[in-house]
């Protein structure tokens, strides 16, 4: 275990060495853009400071469970991946929060609310928050062209059959992520449904293509694909990332909605604000009382609510067995992806990494 943590530790140093080198160089690059410019390039930079880094570690896990050496420097294509990743999560991260109205992320002012401040403290013209919400999508773009440039050196240095898998796997990633994200808008702005199942049913498509598949099983897929593994071996860490990724997204919601604020960087029951249909409000729906049902459906996405209004929306939620019931499938999820990673035929060692990881990224707090 001590040498796991020791490697996820060298992981995360090699990839955040990566992240500031690949900054460096748009910097280096753009500089002729003008002073301007700057502006982006730093909120880059501090935006890439914080974050767990389990994308890059599940990259990692799967090039080493596929014989990839171990990285001795950031030159890595498997950590040039896994800073892609990270960078690809930071642009989803600024555009979700402008479509949530998220005002903080990890607890500093999110980038929409941050360059509205710059506008408004330099007396600019116009719109402050129109300014801020451009300003963060440009930001977000940004950031997608450093990630698809890291990608490409490392699909540059590794055999062009695996070079072609791990593109495709990275190709496939962004576009199932951008339109999990449009799905996700959809499942706020529709009416409840009459038939409860058709909530749940759109619920499950968002946990899987928004979040899941990105956060665990395409990182594993993709450095498993780098590091030269076959079909079978990709289609078999894909049964074992699939569950994990869902049990992950699940235990995200839960935080998102009961989770500390000092630990998660977000105001307390956020996602009730934002009017997230997740798996968690769609169960309680479908078990609430007349009576309850009607105050989930009215207060859920109002940005004006108070801790009070939080605090009875909460207690709808554990009375209605909603908690209870998300628990029970991430523990489901999470035996379902063991149960797969044990017929993987990987080796003891690599099993036991992907193992831990995954325990590491379904029960954290934060």
């Amino acid at each position: 275990m001590q040498q796991l943590l020791s490697s996820l530790e060298s992981t995360r140093r090699l990839v955040s060495e990566r992240l500031r080198s690949a900054v460096s160089e748009a910097e280096r690059r753009l500089a002729h853009v003008g002073p301007e410019a700057q502006d982006l390039t730093r909120e880059s930079e501090d935006l890439l400071r914080g974050g767990k880094r389990l994308r890059a570690a599940f990259a990692l896990a799967g090039w080493s469970a596929c014989g990839g050496p171990e990285p001795s420097s950031s030159e890595s294509p498997a950590i040039a991946a896994g800073a892609s990743l990270e960078l690809f999560q930071a642009a989803a991260l600024v555009h979700d929060d402008v479509m949530d109205g998220s005002l903080t992320r990890r607890g500093w002012p999110s980038a929409h609310r941050h360059h509205a401040a710059l506008h408004s403290d330099r007396g600019w013209l116009g719109s402050a928050d129109r300014f801020g919400e451009a300003s963060a999508i440009l930001l977000g773009d940004l950031l997608l062209v450093m990630s698809f440039r890291e990608m490409s050196w490392a699909t540059a240095r590794v055999e062009d059959v695996a070079a072609q898998r791990a593109q495709d796997v990275y190709d496939l990633m962004t576009a199932e992520v951008t339109l999990g994200q449009y799905l996700d808008m959809v499942a706020q702005a529709v009416p409840w449904a009459d038939d409860p199942a058709q909530d749940r049913d759109r619920a499950e498509r968002v946990v899987r293509s928004k979040s899941a598949r990105y956060s665990v099983e395409h990182p594993i897929v993709l450095g498993a694909a780098l590091a030269g593994a076959d079909d079978d071996t990709l289609a078999a860490l894909s049964r074992f990332g699939l569950p994990i990724g869902e049990a992950f997204q699940l235990r995200d919601d839960l935080l998102g909605t009961f989770g500390e604020p000092s630990v998660t960087g977000k105001p307390a029951g956020d996602d009730l604000r934002e009017g997230k249909r997740t798996l968690l409000v769609a169960h309680a729906l479908d078990h609430a009382t007349p009576q309850d049902r009607a105050v989930l459906t009215a207060d859920l996405g109002r940005t004006d609510l108070d801790d009070a209004g939080i605090d009875r929306l909460r207690g709808i939620l554990v009375s209605t067995g909603a908690v209870e019931h998300v628990e029970a499938l991430i523990e489901e999820r999470t035996a379902t992806g063991f149960a797969a990673l044990a017929e993987a035929g990987l080796s003891e060692r690599a099993t036991f990494e992907l193992r831990t990881l995954a325990r590491l990224a379904v029960e954290r707090t934060a």
